[in-house]
Order: structure tokens, then C-alpha cells, then sequence
């Protein structure tokens, strides 16, 4: 019998892209307080890909070392627009600074992956979107927040891609899975490498 798959986290746009690609497993929030990992690396010249890898790994090891066996998927995911690093808002005023700053320019949604087992990281992966929102206007800005709702406070970018966050965009490179989140295709590839799913 296949040793048990575990995600890492607790976000509902994971847990449906692994349930709509027929992946049975078990959901085990990591308990890792992110903001203290992420602290020393500001000082210590890690990009957001970086921050967005040891995050990861933080999740799936913490997870993994309580689930004896388990194939365990960490994932996180950072929002760099140059040398800044966006988190989620922590409210609608937060959410407004965000698209007033994404505004008109090209942001990067960096989303890593690591599978753990018994306490050890044992495949890294990591993807990138390129994001470029088109000009808005801050009267329109406010409208859309107020059209969304508390929905903008949960991403780091204050929008939802997939419902009507799209209409803030101009052009977007990259695929689907990683501007969710969870870079699905090489997931799936790894998993079925070490006979974690049928394929």
C-alpha cells in the first residue's frame, strides 16, 4: 500500500487542485510561525524565491516530522515587485496600498514546492509568474475592493485570479497552478516518480 500524502496547509485552492486532479490525501496545517523564519533572511541577500523555498520546506519538514512515513507537501508562495516583498493585507486600506503600488507594472508570483518525508526535504521545486496589471485608477480600485470584499485579504497580491481579479491584469506569463500556488504539473511528476500515485 502507497505511504499516505499529507498537504502541508491549510488554503482551499490548494486542497481543490489536488482533489480535482483525483490525488487522495490528508490536510495537516504546518505549525511554523512564518513571519520569524522570513525575518533573518531580509538582512541576509535571499531573493523572493528563496524566502518562498526555505517557507516551504519550514511547512513540509514540521508536517513530515509528525507523520511517520508520509509523503508530505509544503508550498508557499511570495510576491516580489522588485526588491519588495508583498504579504497578505491585513485589511481593506492594506489591500488598496497593494493594487495602488502593482499598478502599471510587472510583479513576480514566486510559488515553491518540497516534498518531505520522516523529517527530511527531499525534492525541491520552484516556479515563477510574471504578472503585469494595467493602469488603475484609484476610484476604480475602490470599487473593485468593495466589490470583492474581505476576498482581496486573502492572496498577497489583494486579488483573486481567478474570479474578478482577472479584470485587473494586462498580461500574465505563466501557468495556472503557480499563480494559484501549488505548480501542480511537477508535483504530480515527482509523486508519481516515487510511487506516491498510480501513473
Amino acid at each position: 500500500m502507497a505511504a499516505p500524502i499529507i498537504l502541508a496547509s491549510s488554503s482551499p485552492f490548494r486542497r481543490q487542485l489536488l482533489e480535482n486532479a483525483g490525488v487522495a490525501f490528508d490536510i495537516k496545517p504546518a505549525e511554523v510561525d512564518e513571519r520569524a523564519l522570513e525575518a533573518p533572511l531580509a538582512d541576509s541577500g535571499a531573493t523572493p524565491e528563496d524566502v518562498a523555498l526555505v517557507l516551504a520546506e519550514a511547512k513540509a519538514v514540521d508536517v513530515s516530522e509528525r507523520s511517520p512515513g508520509a509523503w508530505v507537501i509544503g508550498s508557499d508562495q511570495t510576491l516580489s515587485l522588485g526588491d519588495e516583498v508583498f504579504h497578505k493585507p491585513d485589511d481593506m486600506e492594506g489591500a488598496r496600498r497593494h493594487l495602488l503600488k502593482l499598478s502599471g507594472k510587472t510583479h513576480f508570483l514566486n510559488s515553491a514546492i518540497v516534498l518531505a518525508r520522516d523529517g527530511e526535504a527531499v525534492w525541491r521545486h520552484m516556479s515563477t509568474a510574471a504578472m503585469t496589471m494595467r493602469d488603475l485608477d484609484p476610484g476604480f480600485i475602490g470599487r473593485h475592493l468593495a466589490a470583492v470584499g474581505d476576498i482581496a485579504l486573502k492572496s498577497v497580491g489583494a486579488y483573486q485570479l481567478e474570479g474578478r481579479g482577472i479584470q485587473l491584469f494586462e498580461k500574465i506569463e505563466g501557468d495556472y497552478f503557480t499563480i494559484v500556488g501549488l505548480p501542480l504539473l511537477p508535483l504530480l511528476a515527482e509523486l508519481r516518480r516515487v510511487g506516491a500515485i498510480d501513473g
